[in-house]
């Protein structure tokens, strides 16, 4: 297995990297870490095939059985955590279609966004929830897919209270984007979304319809109070 040698390691400090597949040049993970964090993925996947694998391993097993090596590269080294939490949310920004499972560091309020938007974000009116709200943050593929389908598919959560939300609203970095009201909460099947490719009976999604305006008038433009905030980690917050 590679690995770097202590002297390498000890100019190393902190680093980003990104994982590359040889065969089209496409970088598919962005991570950061100490010492030889950078090879730990390729001896995760070894040995352990598994239908539950995420999409990260079961890319790096597939460039492995066609005969390649992924591509390991230091985007930056000799940093601080700080910093380097701050690199790896950059990157995470700047590369998508990511198998990244998270978003980076602080992504959801101050990742990559047009100048307009950021513009939009400081001077809109904060909510004030009249309704139980679900907020989902859907920065990271609200402009790979139609808002519905990215709000809605799929995610880790507490069905039974997610049940009890009177609207879903979409955020994306603060900023509520749409407005839905959740018909039925499902598993994320391609038996009840059978629109979607990847399948995860351990998430959820909804079926459900556009907010009626007089729902979407009272939150769409507006910013999601501080308390309500995102974390780098959970697209989820509940107002009830």
């Amino acid at each position: 297995m590679k690995k770097f040698r202590s002297e390498v390691i000890d100019k190393l400090n902190n680093y980003v990297y990104r994982l590359m597949d040889p065969r089209n040049g496409r970088t598919f993970y962005v991570g950061r870490g100490v010492g030889n964090r950078l090879y730990a993925h390729i001896q995760d996947q070894i040995g352990k095939e598994s239908s539950e694998d995420n999409e990260k391993i079961k890319l790096i097993r597939e460039i492995h059985l066609a005969g390649f090596e992924v591509g390991h590269i230091v985007h930056r080294h000799g940093m601080n955590v700080g910093v380097a939490k701050e690199v790896e949310a950059a990157l995470i920004d700047a590369y998508p279609g990511l198998t990244n499972s998270n978003c980076g560091e602080h992504s959801s309020e101050r990742g990559a966004m047009h100048a307009d938007d950021i513009v939009r974000k400081y001077c809109a009116e904060e909510a004030v929830f009249q309704h139980r709200a679900l907020l989902i943050s859907v920065n990271r593929s609200a402009y790979e897919l139609p808002l519905y389908e990215a709000t809605r598919y799929a995610w880790t959560l507490d069905k039974s209270r997610a049940k009890n939300a009177e609207v879903v609203l979409a955020s994306e970095k603060g900023v509520i984007k749409g407005a839905y009201i959740p018909r039925e909460w499902r598993e994320a099947t391609s038996e009840y979304f059978p629109n979607h490719p990847s399948t995860d009976p351990k998430r959820f999604g909804f079926i459900g319809d556009e907010a009626p305006d007089e729902i979407k008038n009272l939150y769409i433009n507006r910013r999601i109070p501080e308390k309500y905030k995102h974390g780098s980690g959970n697209p989820i917050r509940y107002t009830y």
